[in-house]
C-alpha cells in the first residue's frame, strides 16, 4: 500500500510539472524544425544582385623574374689586386670604381712607348731637313737624284714608325686603364669572389663579382597560343598593364597582394610548337624590390576593360543540356530558371551578355535543390570563418 502511494505521488508530480511547463512555453508539443523536403518545401537560398560595372579582362600565367642585366665583373689584364672598393650587396652605378690592379708595370710600358715615339719624331724631323737639302742639291745637279729619292724613302719609313709608336701608346694607355675596374652597369653586387692581394688573370673564369640590375626588372611568362590574338591587340593599343602577384596567392581574390605593376614589353616572334605556348616579357619598375631574379610569380595581363558590363558571381552560373542558365529570385519568393548568355568568365566574375537585367537577384547557394517555380526563402550568407592561430610548440627547457 505504501509503495502504491509513492507511485501515485510521483505520477502526480510528473503530470503537474508537464502542465506547468506547457503553460509557460505556450505549447504542448515540442517545436519541429522545417525541412526542405516535399513538393511544397521552402528552400533556403543565398542570392546576389546582377550589377553593371567596368570589368578588366585578364589573362593569367606563371612567370620567372629575370634581371634586366647580369654582368660578371672580370679583369682584362693580369696583375695583383691591390684594392677592392665594394662590399657584398652594395648598390652601385655605372662608372663607379670597384677594384684596382697594380698599375706600375702598365704605367712603365706607357712611358716607354711615349719615349720611343719622341725619339722617332726627332729622327723624322732630322730626315725631313736632309730631304729638303738633297732635293735642292739635286735640282741644281750638285747631287744625284737617287740620293734624294733614298732620303725621301727614309722619311716615309720614319713617318710610319711614328704612327706605330702612337699605336703602342694607345695600347699601353688602354692596358693601364684596365687596371682600374669600373662598374659597367648600375645594379647590386652579389657575393665577392676574390679578395684584395690575390693575383688575377684575364683568363680567370670566376671573375671578381656579379652585378645584377634590379631596377627595372623583367618577368618572362607564357600564355597558351589561343591568347596570342588578345595579347597582340593589347600591346598594339599602347601600354598593356601587367600585374605581378606572389606565387602562393589567389589571383582571383580582390585582396590578393600585388608585388608590382608593369607593362608588356615584347611578345616572342614564334609559338613553341612543343608546348603550344607563346613567350611574353614584361618590365616592372621594382621600386620596392619585391621582385627578385630567379623567383616565380603569378602574372596577370590585362588585355581589355569591358565598360558597364552586367556581372554576376560565377557560382550562380549553371550548365545544362540547353546551355547556361541561372535561377532568378522573384518577388513572390519563387525561383525562375532562366537561360543566359555568358561572355567572359573567370574565378571572380561572370559577364552576362543576355537574359538578365541589372538589379535582378540570382541564386548563388542552394541552386542544386531548386527547379523552375520552387518556393524559396532568402537567407543571409554566413560570416567568413577565420582559421584559429595554431600555438607554436616551443621545446621544453630542462633545468640544469
Amino acid at each position: 500500500m505504501r509503495r502504491l502511494l509513492i507511485l501515485l505521488v510521483v505520477i502526480a508530480l510528473g503530470v503537474g510539472g508537464w502542465w506547468w511547463w506547457s503553460h509557460r512555453t505556450g505549447s504542448t508539443t515540442p517545436p519541429v524544425a522545417p525541412t526542405a523536403s516535399g513538393p511544397n518545401a521552402i528552400v533556403p537560398v543565398i542570392v546576389a544582385p546582377a550589377t553593371a560595372k567596368d570589368v578588366p579582362i585578364y589573362l593569367d600565367g606563371i612567370g620567372t623574374v629575370q634581371a634586366l642585366a647580369t654582368v660578371t665583373l672580370k679583369t682584362q689584364v693580369d696583375g695583383q689586386l691591390v684594392a677592392v672598393n665594394f662590399t657584398e650587396g652594395q648598390d652601385v652605378k655605372a662608372g663607379d670604381v670597384l677594384a684596382q690592379i697594380d698599375p706600375r708595370g702598365y704605367q712603365a710600358a706607357l712611358d716607354l712607348a711615349v719615349a720611343k715615339k719622341a725619339q722617332d719624331e726627332a729622327n723624322l724631323a732630322n730626315a725631313r731637313i736632309d730631304l729638303a737639302r738633297y732635293t735642292k742639291l739635286a735640282a741644281n745637279a750638285y747631287t744625284s737624284a737617287q740620293q734624294a729619292d733614298t732620303q725621301k724613302a727614309t722619311v716615309d719609313q720614319l713617318v710610319a714608325q711614328v704612327a706605330g709608336d702612337q699605336a703602342q701608346i694607345d695600347t699601353a694607355r688602354v692596358n693601364l686603364s684596365y687596371t682600374t675596374i669600373k662598374a659597367p652597369v648600375s645594379g647590386r653586387i652579389g657575393l665577392r669572389l676574390v679578395d684584395s692581394g690575390n693575383i688575377v688573370h684575364a683568363a680567370d673564369v670566376t671573375g671578381l663579382c656579379v652585378i645584377t640590375t634590379l631596377q627595372p626588372i623583367d618577368v618572362l611568362f607564357t600564355l597558351p597560343q589561343q591568347s596570342l590574338r588578345q595579347a597582340a591587340s593589347a600591346i598594339g593599343r599602347g601600354r598593356a598593364e601587367v600585374l605581378a602577384l606572389p606565387q602562393d596567392s589567389d589571383r582571383a581574390a580582390s585582396d590578393s597582394p600585388v608585388l608590382d605593376t608593369g607593362a608588356l614589353k615584347v611578345i616572342d616572334n614564334a609559338v613553341d610548337s612543343a608546348t603550344g605556348t607563346i613567350k611574353l616579357k614584361a618590365e616592372f619598375p621594382n621600386r620596392n624590390l619585391q621582385l627578385w631574379p630567379g623567383g616565380f610569380v603569378n602574372v596577370r595581363l590585362r588585355v581589355e576593360t569591358m565598360a558597364a558590363a552586367l556581372t554576376i558571381p560565377p557560382v550562380a552560373v549553371q550548365r545544362g543540356p540547353q546551355g547556361t542558365y541561372v535561377y532568378v529570385a522573384q518577388a513572390d519568393n519563387t525561383a525562375e530558371r532562366r537561360g543566359v548568355q555568358i561572355g567572359h568568365q573567370d574565378d571572380s566574375v561572370a559577364i552576362v551578355l543576355g537574359g538578365l537585367v541589372s538589379g535582378e537577384r540570382v541564386v548563388t547557394d542552394g541552386a542544386s535543390r531548386l527547379s523552375d517555380g520552387s518556393k524559396i526563402i532568402v537567407v543571409e550568407p554566413p560570416p567568413p570563418t577565420v582559421a584559429p592561430l595554431r600555438p607554436r610548440h616551443l621545446p621544453q627547457q630542462t633545468s640544469p
